[in-house]
């Protein structure tokens, strides 16, 4: 499956590392991953979801970190993904919207 992470950046000073030890356990389960903690720093914030909007849409399925409801765009990445119809992941839940 193509899985999406979304979770807190903005104002996390760890977010690298996190997002790095899930994108590293999902490969390993033979997922492929897209992340926005590879993304460059320096963009306005609009930018950066128009991005993350493009990656999820060519993702299967969006894995919400634990922290994701601390942050704005995990917000609305999840929003953006429930009226995508993507497969939901949050705390070993799959919720299915199609």
């Amino acid at each position: 499956m193509k899985i999406y992470i979304a979770g807190k950046i903005t104002g996390d000073p760890n977010y690298k590392v996190k997002f790095a030890q899930k994108e590293y356990a999902l490969k390993r389960e033979g997922h492929k991953v897209m992340s926005p903690a590879i993304l460059p720093e320096g963009f306005d914030y609009e930018d950066y979801m128009k991005v993350c909007y493009a990656m999820i849409d060519t993702c299967d399925a969006i894995l919400l970190l634990p922290d994701w409801q601390e942050s704005n765009g995990a917000v609305r990445e999840r929003y953006y993904g429930w009226a995508t119809k993507k497969i939901m992941l949050e705390n070993g839940v799959v919720e299915v919207t199609k």
